[in-house]
């Protein structure tokens, strides 16, 4: 005999209740739970395209990172760089012209028989009046050959403003002379016209107007207005 609680109310392990859900919830059916597995399929697969693109758009950023400095390495290799001193860019010589490879020789690589002044920078100082027109002064007569347009020739060179005397370029702060193919258009006007029939070994002064140098615009970061240049032709071949 049992005594406390009805034999038709007892409850065996086999007839416990299975666990409840939480709170508001309801089982889900076979139906649901594949749709479920479904949607997490889903999320995960959209989830990786999302990593793969962000790996594709790294990618393509760090090629075009590269892109952009081997294109700036190369503007700079072949003269165009307008703050290297002595291009047609920023003063009187080539711009895309390469700089003289007689930097390992002694400089400056005067020529046999030239005047010795040719060996110590020139004192430029600024001009006096107005120029209108390109205007040579030989200063120191050469014993060479005249130059001629379509050679290439090797200079030193100071520039400075006509109006104060202001250095703005020199070879010799570099010490290394500047070679460029005359009557090319790789320098400004005021050199292609004014070097032709210069006698090697010679120092010859270019004062030369706006409208053969750079022009008057103080926004393009080049030295504007009449141009004062002392320019010594050391070869031309």
């Amino acid at each position: 005999m049992t005594y406390g609680v009805p034999v038709t109310e007892r409850v065996t392990s086999r007839q416990r209740p299975a666990a409840p859900t939480r709170p508001g919830q309801t089982p889900l059916s076979k139906a649901e739970k594949r749709a479920a597995a479904r949607e997490a399929r889903a999320r995960e697969v959209a989830a990786a395209k999302r990593k793969q693109f962000l790996s594709v758009v790294g990618a393509a950023a760090a090629v075009i990172a590269v892109i952009a400095l081997v294109v700036w390495l190369s503007l700079r290799s072949d003269g165009s760089d307008p703050a290297q001193p002595g291009l047609a860019s920023s003063a009187g010589a080539p711009a895309s012209g390469d700089p003289s490879t007689a930097a390992q020789k002694p400089f400056p690589p005067v020529p046999e028989g030239a005047d010795p002044a040719l060996s110590t920078k020139p004192v430029v100082t600024k001009g006096t009046g107005t120029v209108t027109k390109l205007t040579p002064t030989v200063l120191i007569e050469g014993k060479g050959a005249a130059t001629q347009a379509g050679q290439t020739i090797s200079v030193n060179y100071v520039g400075v403003t006509f109006v104060d005397g202001k250095e703005f370029d020199a070879s010799w702060n570099s010490k290394q002379p500047l070679e460029f193919q005359l009557g090319g258009g790789r320098v400004i006007p005021g050199w292609d016209q004014g070097l032709v029939g210069i006698k090697v070994g010679s120092r010859v002064q270019l004062d030369i107007p706006s409208n053969l140098a750079y022009g008057d615009d103080p926004s393009s970061g080049k030295p504007i207005g009449t141009l004062r240049f002392v320019v010594d032709v050391l070869a031309a071949n």
